[in-house]
C-alpha cells in the first residue's frame, strides 16, 4: 500500500481515492441515459451493428467505454477487443485487428487479412450466436479510409447481416465527421447513440455522493463544499473530480479529517487586487 493510500485510510477511512479515474467500476455513477445505452449495446451483441458515444472532453466518454468493456466481458462467451491506436493507417490497423482476434495477417496481402478476420468472426458467431465486440476510443482520430474499411469488414451477405459489434467513442469532431459524404454509409448504420453533455447540479451531486459512499466515507465532504465544487465545475464531471482530488490532497497535507468550505476557498479564492493608490505609494 502506498503512503498516500495509508493516509487515506488513516485520515478518512477510504477504501480508495474516490476522485481518481481508476476507481472500481462499481464506484462509477451511471446516469439514466448511460444505463439505457448499456442495455442497447448488450442487444447489439446479439445482432451486430454500430453504436456511438460523442461529447465534449471531460463529460465521460472514456468512462462509458470502460463500463461497457467490463460489463460485456462479464457475459458468457462474449469476445471484447479494444483498439489502442485509432489513428493508424490501414496496414497497422489490420495488424492490430489480427493481434486482437488471434488472426495471423500478412500486410502485403490485405485481401487475405480481410477474409481471415471475417472467417474468424463468422466462426465465433456459429459457435456462440454472439457477435465479437470492438471498442474504439478517440474515434475522431481515425482515417476516413479506415472507418470505411471497418464498415465493410463488419457487413456480410450484401449488408443483410452484421458480423461485428462496434462501439465508436469520440469528441464532437466524430459527430461532424459522420456527416461527411464519404462516411454517410457508416453513419446510416449507427444503431444507437449516446451524446454526453453538461450535467445538472443535481446529477453532479448524485455523482459525487455515489463516489463518496462507494469509497467508504459519505461524510468526507460537507454539504457546503459539495455545493461549491459543483458550482465551480460548470456541469463537467471531469472538472468536478479533479477539483475534489486537489482538495483531498490539500486535506491530507494539512491533516484535516474533512473537506469543508474553508479549505475550498483557501484553495480557489482569487487573491484580491491591491488598491491602485496603495500600490503606487509602495513604489515611491
Amino acid at each position: 500500500m502506498s503512503t498516500n493510500n495509508k493516509k487515506l485510510m488513516a485520515l478518512f477511512g477510504l477504501k480508495w481515492n474516490p476522485f481518481q479515474p481508476d476507481v472500481p467500476t462499481e464506484a462509477i455513477y451511471r446516469r439514466n441515459e448511460l444505463q439505457s445505452f448499456l442495455w442497447r449495446v448488450e442487444n447489439l451483441v446479439l445482432d451486430g451493428g454500430i453504436a456511438s458515444i460523442t461529447g465534449e472532453s471531460g463529460y465521460g466518454k472514456s468512462v462509458a467505454l470502460r463500463i461497457i468493456d467490463e460489463q460485456l466481458k462479464g457475459l458468457r462467451e462474449v469476445t471484447v477487443a479494444r483498439i489502442d491506436r485509432p489513428q493508424s493507417g490501414l496496414p497497422d490497423f489490420f495488424r492490430e485487428l489480427g493481434d486482437l482476434f488471434g488472426v495471423p495477417l500478412r500486410v502485403s496481402n490485405r485481401y487475405g487479412g480481410f477474409q481471415a478476420l471475417r472467417k474468424k468472426w463468422r466462426s465465433h458467431i456459429e459457435s456462440t450466436l454472439l457477435r465479437p465486440v470492438l471498442l474504439i476510443d478517440e474515434a475522431q482520430s481515425m482515417q476516413t479510409v479506415t472507418l470505411s474499411e471497418l464498415r465493410l469488414l463488419a457487413a456480410d451477405e450484401f449488408d443483410s447481416r452484421r458480423i461485428l459489434t462496434i462501439v465508436l467513442a469520440g469528441d464532437l469532431r466524430l459527430a461532424e465527421r459522420l456527416k461527411e459524404v464519404e462516411l454517410m454509409p457508416l453513419a446510416r448504420r449507427v444503431r444507437c447513440r449516446l451524446t454526453l453533455g453538461a450535467l445538472s447540479d443535481d446529477e453532479m451531486k448524485k455523482m459525487l455522493d455515489h463516489a463518496l459512499v462507494a469509497a467508504g466515507n459519505k461524510q468526507l465532504m460537507t454539504a457546503g463544499v459539495i455545493d461549491a465544487v459543483v458550482a465551480h465545475s460548470a456541469g463537467s464531471p471531469s472538472t468536478m473530480m479533479n477539483t475534489a482530488d486537489e482538495l483531498l490532497a490539500k486535506a491530507i497535507a494539512t491533516e484535516k479529517n474533512q473537506i469543508d468550505e474553508k479549505l475550498f476557498f483557501e484553495t480557489y479564492e482569487t487573491p484580491k487586487s491591491r488598491p491602485i493608490k496603495a500600490a503606487a505609494q509602495s513604489r515611491r
